[in-house]
């Protein structure tokens, strides 16, 4: 699928929002001079404001973009009427924004319990702020889809559409996938994906991309060697699945992947 002069336009708008959002909150996190306890709010009172704006920024253009898609399948289609409290801040996790933006000081802190260095412990800070703004991002960007393509009876799927100039091999595979509107589309920390409203007439089935697919598995054969194309030795079909997570809802990954739960937790003795 070809992006349009209308998917590159909302693409830009949409990272120069992630662009906007992760230079502010980065140089509030950076000027603080000290990560101690007492600056979590003095940080927070800075960020989530900054943070909150973003998120309803990409689901305005969000919107927008999805009201003008569908007035190529349906000229009389009614405008969107969107309310941002119910796809973005704390609607997208469940969780206190504060909670969650409280997170990279605990991850400092954590690494610095284990006597790793203060640089190296302030980087994963750093990293942890990072994804969580990036993830924040795109879930108010999927959770307008979900919302706003609901009132859109013509569209009927969505899939996903590499615009980053670096895509991991988890976007790439999803991409030759579709996925129904009504689930919110399947994401990793730090996803950048163009989610695209689909009209069909009929349902294509899981895989909408077998050309792409192939060149996956040629490029892997490339880069490890050959294997059993006839017994699909790499068949990405049955390895990529989608893990729910209990805050951001579906999330990429391959199987045999999951998340850490209270069973991993150790207990002293």
């Amino acid at each position: 699928m070809t992006l349009s002069p209308l998917d590159r336009r909302y693409g830009t708008a949409v990272r120069g929002v992630w662009t906007s959002v992760l230079g502010r909150v980065g140089r509030s996190w950076s000027g603080l001079g000290s990560w101690r306890e007492a600056d979590v709010r003095r940080f927070q009172r800075q960020a989530l404001p900054v943070i909150l704006a973003g998120e309803r920024q990409i689901a305005n253009l969000t919107a927008s973009y999805l009201e003008q898609l569908y007035r190529d399948v349906d000229t009389r289609g009614p405008r969107v009427r969107l309310d941002l409290d119910a796809v973005t801040g704390k609607a997208l996790r469940g969780v206190d924004p504060v909670d969650v933006y409280e997170r990279p000081f605990k991850q400092l802190w954590t690494a610095l319990s284990e006597d790793t260095s203060f640089d190296d412990a302030l980087d994963q800070g750093t990293h942890r702020l990072e994804t969580l703004i990036k993830t924040d991002l795109q879930l108010a960007r999927t959770h307008t889809v979900r919302e706003v393509a609901a009132d859109m009876p013509r569209f009927k799927y969505t899939v996903r559409e590499l615009q980053g100039e670096y895509d991991c091999a988890l976007c790439i595979v999803a991409s030759t996938q579709r996925y129904l509107k009504k689930d919110l589309a399947p994401i990793h920390p730090g996803c950048d994906c163009l989610v695209k409203t689909v009209t069909a007439d009929y349902d294509p089935g899981q895989v909408i991309d077998e050309q792409k697919l192939e060149q996956i598995h040629d490029a892997v054969a490339a880069a490890l060697g050959d294997f059993d194309r006839g017994g699909r030795a790499f068949d990405y079909r049955k390895i990529l699945v989608a893990n729910q997570h209990g805050e951001i809802g579906p999330v990429l990954g391959f199987a045999g992947q999951r998340f850490t739960g209270p069973d991993d937790i150790r207990i002293p003795t």
